[in-house]
């Protein structure tokens, strides 16, 4: 009788070891289960939310690539040739004119350059054939006739930019392109206005 109770006893004790192991093992799946729960709801919800800068690049009109990539090339021209007047002009009027113009074109130059950076876009890293053969022509110019020529271009490129800017401002599909180019006109026809007073005191 006495041997009978004693394995009971010790049966009961090995049933209850067994449920307690059972139980650490549950809930130790259940801990690993909430951790990669909780692991998975770290990932920020806005990861994929901003717009691929190479999908704003494509939605571009042939107006706004046209545009572009005539004002970066343009204002590299002015800024290049303003520099030049700075320190070969002989007229006052004409090394003033060409500092304001490598200034006020550099501006422009790097908010063209964020805008084709923030949008994806590609823009001309150097001038084109012909811009290429006005500089070189103009840097062989000296005195009274580097003078003359210079203040000739600024009249006639900037003539030219203006009507360039105004329709990318009204024709223009992108927004922050349209923005630049309107807020631009007015300081290309403020530099229309010079151009026109220094050809005039370099004739």
């Amino acid at each position: 009788m006495k041997n009978s109770i004693l394995s009971i006893l010790a049966i009961t004790a090995m049933l209850a070891c067994n449920k307690k192991e059972t139980t650490v093992g549950d809930q130790s799946a259940d801990s690993t289960t909430t951790a990669t729960s909780m692991d998975s709801s770290t990932v920020p919800a806005d990861s994929t939310a901003t717009p691929n800068a190479t999908n704003a690049a494509a939605s571009l009109n042939d107006q706004d690539k046209k545009f572009a990539d005539a004002a970066a090339t343009g204002g590299m021209m002015e800024v290049m040739m303003g520099e030049l007047a700075a320190s070969n002009g002989t007229n006052a009027a004409v090394k003033s004119l060409g500092a304001m113009m490598a200034k006020d074109h550099g501006k422009a130059n790097d908010e063209l350059k964020a805008w084709a950076t923030a949008t994806g876009y590609t823009l001309p890293s150097s001038l084109n054939a012909d811009q290429q053969k006005k500089y070189d022509d103009l840097k062989m110019k000296k005195g009274a006739e580097f003078d003359r020529m210079y203040a000739d271009l600024m009249v006639t490129d900037h003539k030219k930019d203006i009507a360039e800017f105004k329709k990318e401002a009204s024709e223009g599909s992108e927004t922050s392109l349209k923005t630049f180019a309107g807020k631009t006109v007015p300081t290309l026809e403020h530099h229309l206005m010079e151009s026109e007073k220094t050809k005039t005191a370099v004739k």
